[in-house]
């Protein structure tokens, strides 16, 4: 098995990465807020994170991979006075909130499809898992940490900080936190502005709302990931990730709340990918600037000077390590349709490689290295632009072996497309959309001649055999062998 090495945000730094229950693998990863559709920044922890499952599962390990979907509005951080973006929508829109949520999860599933991200094991829903939630408030209400207060539930930050530490994993400092708040003008309903809600009341205008011991209400937005995490892959479980922007509030709040409800850490491993940027600022709803992903599919966006496809796209943000930031421009998605296209011509080549009865030096030591350097890569943090830097250079070989400038021997040859496969296609978790163009080119045209022959048997079952020969000697002229059988009609294009 490869000795895999992964940077955990909890202790700032590169870790060999050991789970649990060798070999078996917990990951819990925040999936989006179905609300609206799905745009770039939805589309890199996605692939982030599929291409982590996909390698884990590649190196021997079984992994139950849970992503959420948050269908449940909740006080986005943690504001006193938040808007239920699905609730106001589905007011505008005059639907039900569930009508709202399935809409935008149905876009983003067909999103990822289009990106080739791998579904993930279990997918649970928020408001499918409110007793989970209730659970949870009412194990760290009776351990102390929480406090009730108008018919919301509000963590204790400051206790909490008293016993261990509030901000561990962000590298902050409640008494900071606290300072930089006194401006504020009151907390409301809190004991001080560090506090965050774990339940909150559900005013009389509230559509989604659910019975409590503490009345109608719904939960706070960072419970639904302790809860769910927790009954999926246990109390204690290998990986957490998510954008960087989750570090604070939302994941610092889940370390709170599963150490203040069951005395200890719950998650080994915390992994967070950086943003997307457009003009150095965070591409998100919030900031309006963000570009859907069917508008890129599609170039209907003022800002895109064309329309890009998935795989650009993916290799796109592959491009860059997950960790780094990646600033949007038309310069660099153009740059990467040109490295994703070229990489598909590189393993098409492969076939036009003519084959000696020996490797020439340089080639054969490139080859049997080229394996190894790319498991090299994924293992350091999965360092895909090192992999995809190395299937160029495999790239470059192929070009020289086409043109006769260096020889390969058929089994270095397979070595070399295995290989290039492999990481390409089943690491990286590229596809060739040539090659699907093609094939559903081939699917449709199909259809075509089988309808044209549905209209000949038409044709003789009406003895209007003009008709049928017309379209018979049709067919012939354009190249297709048309045979009258027993069991019916079948046809080659012999051109």
């Amino acid at each position: 098995m490869q000795n895999l090495v992964i940077y955990n945000t909890l202790h700032r730094q590169k870790e060999r990465f050991q789970p649990i229950a060798a070999p078996n693998v917990g990951m819990y990863v925040c999936g989006p807020t179905v609300y609206g559709d799905p745009h770039l920044g939805h589309a890199r922890p996605s692939i982030t994170f599929d291409i982590l499952f996909r390698y884990l599962q590649h190196i021997g390990y079984k992994v139950r991979y849970v992503r959420n979907i948050t269908d449940v509005g909740h006080l986005e951080h943690d504001a006193d006075e938040g808007d239920d973006k699905i609730e106001k929508k589905a007011r505008l829109e005059q639907l039900e909130p569930m009508e709202i949520a399935q809409h935008y999860t149905n876009r983003y599933h067909d999103a990822m499809r289009m990106l080739n991200v791998l579904p993930p094991s279990i997918e649970p829903h928020a408001t499918g898992h409110i007793i989970e939630q209730e659970e949870l408030v009412k194990e760290i209400l009776k351990n102390g940490y929480a406090y009730e207060s108008n018919g919301s539930i509000y963590f204790d930050v400051a206790k909490y900080d008293k016993d261990h530490h509030y901000g561990v994993l962000s590298g902050r400092n409640l008494n900071d936190m606290i300072n930089n708040s006194r401006e504020l003008a009151g907390v409301g309903e809190k004991k001080n502005q560090a506090d965050f809600a774990l339940w909150k009341r559900a005013m009389p205008e509230h559509i989604m709302r659910w019975p409590s011991p503490w009345g109608d209400g719904f939960p706070g937005w960072h419970c639904e990931c302790t809860a769910m995490g927790r009954k999926y892959l246990g109390n204690h479980f290998d990986i957490h990730g998510g954008g960087l922007d989750l570090v604070f509030p939302h994941h610092e709040c889940e370390i709170a709340q599963a150490v203040a409800s069951q005395g200890e850490d719950m998650v080994k491993y915390w992994m967070h990918n950086n943003m997307i940027t457009i003009n150095g600022q965070k591409m998100g709803k919030s900031l309006n600037n963000f570009i859907t992903l069917e508008q890129f599919f599609t170039g209907n966006h003022k800002t895109l000077d064309q329309a890009y496809s998935p795989m650009t796209i993916r290799f796109f943000i592959l491009s860059a390590h997950y960790r780094g930031t990646v600033d949007f421009s038309n310069e660099a998605l153009q740059a990467a349709q040109k490295g994703y296209e070229r990489l598909m011509n590189g393993i098409e080549d492969l076939n036009r490689i003519p084959t000696a009865d020996a490797s020439d030096d340089n080639t054969r030591l490139f080859v049997s290295g080229l394996r190894q350097k790319c498991y090299d890569a994924m293992n350091d943090d999965l360092m895909t632009p090192a992999v995809i830097s190395l299937l160029f250079e495999a790239c470059h070989v192929v070009n020289l072996l086409i043109d006769h400038k260096a020889q390969i021997s058929a089994d270095d040859l397979k070595e070399l497309s295995e290989t290039m496969t492999l990481f390409t296609f089943n690491i990286l978790g590229l596809k060739n959309e040539r090659s699907a163009n093609n094939d559903a080119r081939e699917e449709a045209f199909g259809k075509v001649v089988d309808m044209v022959l549905d209209l000949r048997a038409k044709a003789k079952a009406e003895k209007n055999w003009a008709v049928s020969d017309q379209i018979r000697d049709a067919l012939a002229e354009a190249g297709f062998q048309v045979k009258d059988t027993k069991d019916g009609v079948t046809w080659k294009l012999d051109k």
